[in-house]
């Protein structure tokens, strides 16, 4: 029997720095979906979009985020709990800008169509050392749609390191999503990887970008055997889709495409990493890394 999951991403621009004009669009765009594609249970946003970020704050200047930054639940998670209640679908509003205490965290949600907020999401990997006015979070996010299926949370550069997305389908994810912001020309590598991470763990994917001066578009789903279902381009656009979780286990069960049982080979392998056993890479080809900074010259020592 089928496990049908009705999605659509939407890739929009923001209203620059306004964050209740944002989350108007948002709402907007959300009851737009809900008219036209009934059917569809989950919507999701891009990076930072909820503070309507359109631009790169050097790290020297975090208090541009922080005037952005607000605690969760909190002011402006009371308009998309809101969205997701009056739509009745399960939202997944990108990422917004969280402070607690001293500390300031990149952070998804997962509302539920009751306007719950079930799952809360704080990226693991921030774009350092760009974005080191924030904070890593520490903890996989996985939440489950009742009779559906269990869904996974990363954002953007998460994306970047398998262990995130392989973390996640440790915890029964058969769904990743992706929020992310990328206008630099790593994007086609991004999409790279977004195939490569739903092969890898034998799932869907899901990387949503926003546009504008800060987005570059170009968001894609990609099934379980790695296949891409869509990509989109670089202007405003609502990707909507069906997955079908049942493909999820058939690839697991039976392999990619019919072959490659890699999840089950590496549960029954019995091998041993040891640069993960002592919870810090060191050694091998990490050794003669130098720091984790910015580089301003090329060819003369900082």
């Amino acid at each position: 029997m089928s496990r049908l999951l009705g999605i659509a991403g939407v890739q929009m621009s923001v209203v620059p720095w306004d964050a209740d004009a944002t989350v108007k669009k948002m709402g907007d765009a959300a009851t737009q979906i809900a008219r036209s594609f009934p059917w569809t249970q989950l919507i999701l946003f891009h990076e930072l979009v909820v503070p309507g970020l359109v631009q790169f704050v050097a790290t020297e200047k975090p208090d541009t985020w922080r005037k952005n930054a607000q605690t969760i639940p909190g002011p402006l998670t009371e308009p998309l709990c809101d969205i997701a209640r009056r739509v009745k679908k399960w939202l997944v509003p990108g990422s917004m800008y969280e402070v607690d205490g001293d500390a300031l965290y990149n952070t998804a949600l997962a509302i539920s169509p009751d306007g719950e907020i079930v799952a809360k999401y704080r990226k693991m990997f921030p774009w350092y050392p760009y974005e080191s006015g924030t904070r890593a979070g520490n903890e996989f996010c996985v939440f489950d749609i009742p009779d559906i299926g269990r869904v996974g949370l990363c954002i953007c550069y998460d994306l970047w390191f398998p262990e995130v997305a392989r973390s996640l389908a440790w915890l029964g994810a058969q769904v990743i999503l992706q929020p992310t912001m990328t206008p630099t020309s790593d994007r086609p590598l991004e999409l790279v990887l977004s195939q490569a991470n739903a092969i890898f763990n034998q799932c869907y994917f899901v990387g949503v970008n926003g546009i504008g001066p800060w987005g570059g578009g170009k968001s894609i789903v990609v099934d379980p055997d790695g296949r891409v279902l869509q990509t989109a381009g670089d202007s405003e656009m609502i990707l909507t889709e069906i997955l079908d979780l049942e493909r999820v286990t058939r690839a697991r069960e039976f392999g990619t495409l019919g072959m490659s049982q890699m999840l089950k080979q590496l549960r029954d392998s019995q091998q041993h990493f040891p640069m993960y056993e002592q919870g810090v890479v060191r050694g091998g080809s990490f050794e003669n890394l130098g720091a984790l900074k910015f580089h301003r010259e090329l060819n003369h020592a900082e």
